[in-house]
Formats: C-alpha cells, structure tokens, sequence
C-alpha cells in the first residue's frame, strides 16, 4: 500500500512538471503583437472631410476635416495599407502601402490640393526634451505659399527657407512665450504673425503652415499646431 502511494504521488509531480512545462512553453511560443503610432493630418485645404482605413478597416468614427488630426493611433507593425477615402465612400484619394517600424511614431500628413493630394510621411522622434525645453518642428503645406521663414518679431530666423512639402527636424527650444513671424524667405516682407504661441516645458510640437494665399474662411493662410506628446 504505501508502495502504491508513494508511486502515485510520484506521477501526480510527473505530470504536474509536465503541465508547467508545456504552460511556459505555450507562453514563450505565443506570438508578441507590436504596434506602432501613427497620427493623420487633414492638411489639403479644399478637401472634404475623410475616412481613415488601415488594411481596409475604417478606423475613425467621424469624418476627419481640415486641418485637423487624429491623434496617435495603434497600428499593428510591419507593410500596412493606408487609405484616405472621402468621407462615407470608397473613393480613395491616397492609397499608400506602409512599413511601420515596432514602436515607432509616424505622421502622415494629406497634403496639396484635392486635384493633386498626396501623402507626406514623416518618422516622428519624440525623444523627451531637456529641461525647460520644447521641441518644435515647422513644416510648409501651404501648396500656393512661395517659400518661408519663420522668424521673431526682431528677424531673428527660427526655421529658414522652406518651401512647400518641406520640415525641419524637431527642434529645441526654450520653453516659454513667443510672437513669431511668417516671412517671405530671406526677406522682412512678413505675410503671416503667430503671436502668442506658448511652448510649455518638456512638450514636443508640430505647427504647420496651412490653407492658400487667397484664401479664405477655413482657407485662409495660417498655421496649425499639433501637440505631439
């Protein structure tokens, strides 16, 4: 008899390290879904409001309009498609194929006008600032806008001759208030103020020239800022 129990406690354990095995094995077989970021900008002017769809599956609720954003989005990793669809069709006025690195931030901005809209990618580094620092960058998407500087209310050149479809890398900035200047490039012809724009300690933005020389109501020249973080 205690020959008997004592054989089967020995295959109760043996069976118990085998269900432990096979449940760490499971667990280190199970496939790890990464994701990345990405963020979408209605940045053409006289678009109508969008569908975003990624792999074909509409992933915003309400049409995205100009010049709005959707905010970071988790996205499976790896070749995604990307379309933009006019709002509540299937008509596509981008349709991009994506490799979107693990862990990583996109942006994608609609960019020009709807007769020649486009997407502009970009890999967003959102690496935090030092202290009492922001990180702006500034990028042209005004498709009518000859190229610019944007400057202080003194000259001084923050972000020097860009033309449109162009950007800066982030950049650091003290943190703080600022009235700055949108020039004509290399001269002091100033066509747009942006005064009272705050950059707060440790944020990361985008602003963005938006809408067309001409323009007006939601098409006037101005700028857009995003906040990235």
């Amino acid at each position: 008899m205690k020959l008997n129990k004592l054989t089967i406690a020995i295959a109760v354990s043996v069976m118990a390290l085998a269900f432990a095995g096979c449940s760490k094995d499971d667990k280190s077989t199970a496939p790890q879904v990464s994701n990345a970021r990405v963020l979408v900008v209605h940045a053409s002017p006289d678009a109508p409001g969008v569908d975003l769809l990624v792999d074909n599956v509409k992933v915003n609720s309400q049409p995205l309009t100009f010049p709005n954003n959707t905010g970071y989005l988790n996205v499976t990793a790896g070749n995604r498609n990307i379309k933009v669809n006019a709002s509540g069709t299937s008509t596509s006025v981008i349709n991009a194929n994506l490799d979107l690195s693990a862990d990583m931030s996109y942006s994608i901005f609609a960019t020009d006008t709807l007769a020649s809209i486009a997407p502009l990618v970009i890999e967003d580094n959102l690496s935090a600032p030092a202290s009492d620092k922001s990180h702006v960058r500034f990028i042209h998407l005004s498709p009518n806008a000859p190229a610019v500087d944007i400057t202080l209310t003194d000259g001084t050149v923050v972000f020097g001759n860009k033309a449109f479809g162009q950007y800066t890398p982030f950049t650091p900035l003290n943190a703080g208030p600022y009235n700055l200047q949108v020039r004509l490039a290399g001269t002091s012809t100033v066509v747009l103020n942006l005064p009272n724009i705050v950059l707060d300690n440790g944020k990361i933005y985008t602003v963005f020239a938006k809408g067309l020389v001409g323009g007006s109501g939601d098409q006037a020249l101005g700028a857009q800022i995003i906040v990235n973080n």
